[in-house]
Order: C-alpha cells, then sequence, then structure tokens
C-alpha cells in the first residue's frame, strides 16, 4: 500500500529539485502517493499568505513531508513558513545528518554525525522588546520539558544507530541558568543510557574542535540558536549547503527538507543541484522504514558523483538537474 506524503515543491529552485527528487524516489520503487501542495512566494500569489491552512492540515493528515526551499517575503509582514510549520506541527528536533561522500570535494574526511538541534524555544521564541529608545532585549526561554525531550531524541537516535557518544553544545559557564538548565537535563537523560558516553562541550570550544578533528563526532545535540549555527558549520565540514540533508521530526509526523536556499538567480535554468533535497528524501525513506529504496538511491548517488558528466557545475560537472536526476536513476540496481 502506497504511503501518502505531502509535496511542497518551494519557491525558485525548489520546483526543480523536487521534481528531479520525486522522480528519483518513484524510480526507487518505493511506493509514495504524493499530495501537492504550494508554500511560500508562489503561495503568497495564490492565496495571499505564504502558509496556507490546507498545507497544514495535509500535513497533519498524512504525518510525513517533503518540502523544497521556500521564500518568505521580506518586510511584509508574514511569519517564516519554516518557523510557522515548526511549531502549528509540533516539530522539536531538526536533524542534520552529516557524511562525507567520496567524491565531493572537503578538506576532511571521516566525517560521520548527526547535529540536532532543539526547535521550539530559545532566543528563537521571539520574545523580544525596547528598553527606552537605546537598548533591546530579547528572551532566552530554556524550559526542562523542552531540554529533556531533545536530549532523550538525542540519545534514542544514537542508540538505535548504534552510536557511542553523545555530545552536548552549551554555554552554561556563562549562562549558569538557561544553559545551566539544559545540560542539567542532559545529564539526568544520559543516566538512562549507560551504554552511550555523554560529552559536554562549551560552545564556542565546540566550534574549534568541529574544525580540528570533526571525525571525533558522532551526535551533537544543541539549544536551539547554537543548533542553527552548528549545522551550517557542519554543512561547510563535508562540501556545503548543497549536499547536506535536512529534517524536523515531532511526536506526531516529520518534514524532511534540504537546508539551503531557494537560490531566485538560478530558477528556470536547469542548473540547480538537486542531491540535498535527494538525500532529505532518502531520510524521509529512512523515517518510513524504506530502507531498501533508501540504501538503492544511495549506492546511486555515489556512483555518479565520481562522473563529471553527470553531476551540476557546483559540485564540478557539466551536467543540468534534470540530468543529473536521470544519471541516478539510470545508476539504481
Amino acid at each position: 500500500m502506497a504511503k501518502k506524503v505531502t509535496l511542497i515543491p518551494g519557491d525558485g529552485i525548489g520546483p526543480e529539485i523536487t521534481s528531479a527528487t520525486v522522480d528519483v524516489i518513484n524510480a526507487s520503487g518505493a511506493k509514495i502517493e504524493w499530495e501537492v501542495h504550494e508554500a511560500g512566494q508562489a503561495a503568497v500569489e495564490k492565496y495571499g499568505e505564504p502558509l496556507p491552512e490546507q498545507v497544514i492540515e495535509s500535513l497533519r493528515r498524512n504525518k510525513v513531508g517533503l518540502k523544497g526551499p521556500v521564500t518568505t517575503p521580506i518586510g511584509k509582514g508574514f511569519r517564516s513558513v519554516n518557523v510557522g510549520l515548526r511549531l502549528a506541527l509540533g516539530l522539536y528536533a531538526n536533524v542534520r545528518p552529516l557524511k562525507n561522500f567520496k567524491h565531493i570535494e572537503s578538506r576532511y574526511t571521516g566525517i560521520d554525525m548527526v547535529i540536532i538541534r532543539e526547535n521550539t524555544e530559545d532566543l528563537y521564541s521571539g520574545i523580544e522588546h525596547m528598553v527606552g529608545k537605546d537598548a533591546a532585549e530579547s528572551i532566552k526561554i530554556i524550559t526542562r520539558e523542552a531540554s529533556e525531550r531533545i536530549c532523550r531524541f538525542a540519545f534514542e537516535l544514537a542508540r538505535k544507530e548504534g552510536r557511542q557518544k553523545v555530545t552536548v553544545g552549551h554555554k552554561a559557564n556563562i549562562l549558569k541558568l538557561s544553559d545551566g538548565l539544559f545540560l542539567e537535563c542532559a545529564r539526568k537523560v544520559a543516566r538512562d543510557y549507560p551504554e552511550i558516553q555523554l560529552e559536554d562541550k562549551i560552545v564556542d570550544a565546540l566550534c574549534m574542535n568541529l574544525v580540528q578533528f570533526p571525525e571525533r563526532f558522532e551526535v551533537i545535540v544543541l539549544p536551539n540558536l547554537y543548533g542553527d549555527i552548528i549545522s551550517d558549520l557542519g554543512a561547510g565540514l563535508i562540501g556545503g549547503l548543497g549536499v547536506a540533508p535536512g529534517a524536523n521530526i515531532g511526536e506526531e509526523g516529520a518534514l524532511f527538507e534540504p537546508i539551503h536556499g531557494s537560490a531566485p538567480d538560478i530558477a528556470g535554468q536547469n542548473k540547480a543541484n538537486p542531491l540535498a533535497m535527494i538525500l532529505s528524501g532518502v531520510e524521509m525513506l529512512k523515517y518510513l522504514d524504506l530502507d531498501m529504496e533508501a540504501k538503492r538511491i544511495l549506492a546511486a548517488v555515489e556512483n555518479v558523483l565520481g562522473q563529471k558528466d553527470k553531476i551540476t557545475p557546483d559540485l564540478g560537472g557539466t551536467a543540468g538537474t534534470k540530468e543529473m536526476a536521470q544519471a541516478i536513476i539510470k545508476a539504481m540496481v
């Protein structure tokens, strides 16, 4: 029986890389019934808002979504589509798997880590105000409930994937109450997983260590702001945003998406690299327990990445978006 998935093509290059990804997933043998909905700039033009209610309703009904990059109009009073979806659907865990590919240029080898970012609070709660004319104040919210939940998610993922260590990033030496609470929760949760080592690192030292020896890290769990910054740093370690998949996961469902932007300057030119979107689709298949199909796509991707006439220019090749997708399809066994 086919699994229903909400598909949001997005803006800019979104429709192109989404189409390429759907073709690859369909060719893998995965039985997916796609329910297509618009969000972002395309939805503003059609419905007057970037996140129509029918998109949220579809995701709540299907429990799983695949989304291309979207554009939130700037200065128009609209909230970020990504933030709106995470809050509406309770997608509290942002998950970024980072792994070297043999033919993707990087200064590093041996990277195989997952960065897990708490998605619902911290400074991203957006609670701020002016103090007189000359000062602005933002309120950092860290709660025990959200902290324990994200730390447990990290340890459960480590256990499921057979990983040996979870690193918690914090600034508890300065932010003794907020980050101190996050660290306290990590230590409490860790007691339920005696087979997994808990390591804690002050976030600035963590950044230095990631640049020095990223291969030593397995699972990193962080509050929202640090997680946002470090997950992009991590993408840089493996070749950039164009090769990094992403997922937002909650109790009731999940939304998978690449972490790069909509790149409107190259939209419609068949130049966009679809790899991050395809890899996000692979993560979706794993979530759906379609592991055989996910492995089939990954093997084909690794085969194609070594051939310059089958990959896009940003990866060092000469092919277009469609041609790269077709090459991956042909490489599947």
